[in-house]
């Protein structure tokens, strides 16, 4: 009775993924990984993130970071270890960071805060450190919502992974949960705020696409009210232009919160051939 109550929760109420993803954890397995919490990437509260470690591992692991969503002034990576969980228990090293949100920071405050963390999870498994093995892992970046746009443009504007320390040219993917890509004009008065006038064009990940960008898997649903698919087919679009290989997948049925609660591994949420498209890209990518 309470798996059945936990799903029609998530089903109707969904769009409180705070509340929905308490629910998913609350029942989430947490001894098929392990956890290394709180990990500061920089100075500040925010600036911390979490490792969820696979019981077995090699220097070849692939490493995900998942940037989260929250309109760029909300959400936690305390809302998300059933994400960690499910990418961990297939074999998958996955970082969740926290970063800075408006109004502590506008754009691009956030994006640098994830170019950071990014850099520093990578130096973090180049050396091995914090129970993961040296070597070279195949390093992707991930992210749902407004964490898809702070993933994407970490991975198409070049400047970003470079300036803290790393490069484009290090990623084997990127993975794009219900992103906005190309969200202009703004209309609501809230994002006005949060993406400066003079910063709005810099905010567009499909701005950037030259080619040199990593393979990528873009993911959206068909009923998504939130962010609208065109973001999706827009980027996909820009990649395919400039020859970057690149999936695109809309998935019928599924609204904004749902490409993320697929990665549940105890709840038969949204559409589960979500989470095994993006494990199957992953481990392609890694070999």
């Amino acid at each position: 009775m309470r798996r059945l109550a936990l799903i029609a929760f998530c089903g109707v109420y969904g769009l409180a993924l705070s509340g929905c993803a308490a629910a998913l954890n609350a029942v989430t397995p947490s001894g098929d990984y392990r956890l290394v919490s709180n990990l500061a990437y920089a100075p500040g509260d925010r600036r911390v993130l979490d490792l969820y470690l696979p019981k077995t591992m090699t220097a070849k692991t692939p490493v995900v970071v998942f940037i989260h969503g929250g309109s760029w002034d909300s959400g936690s990576k305390d809302i998300y270890p059933f994400v960690g969980q499910s990418l961990a228990s297939a074999g998958i090293i996955t970082a969740i960071p926290n970063y800075r949100l408006y109004p502590e920071v506008r754009f691009p405050g956030f994006v640098k805060d994830g170019a950071k963390a990014f850099s520093v999870v990578e130096r973090l498994a180049r050396d091995g450190r914090e129970g993961i093995p040296a070597g070279r892992h195949p390093l992707f970046l991930m992210g749902h919502s407004a964490g898809a746009e702070i993933a994407g443009l970490l991975a198409t504007d070049k400047r970003y992974l470079a300036a803290a320390g790393s490069s484009i040219a290090h990623l084997s993917g990127f993975i794009g949960l219900s992103g906005p890509y190309d969200f202009l004009p703004l209309t609501d008065e809230r994002y006005k705020r949060i993406f400066p006038e003079a910063t709005r064009q810099a905010s567009q990940p499909v701005n950037f696409v030259d080619g040199d960008e990593p393979p990528a898997l873009l993911i959206t649903g068909a009923d998504d009210t939130t962010v609208d698919p065109k973001n999706t087919r827009a980027l996909a679009g820009r990649l395919k232009a400039a020859g970057v290989p690149v999936k695109e997948t809309i998935y019928p049925g599924i609204g904004h919160i749902g490409t993320i609660t697929s990665f549940s591994t105890v709840l038969p949420l949204g559409n589960r051939k979500i989470r095994e498209e993006v494990i199957g890209f992953v481990r392609d990518r890694s070999r």
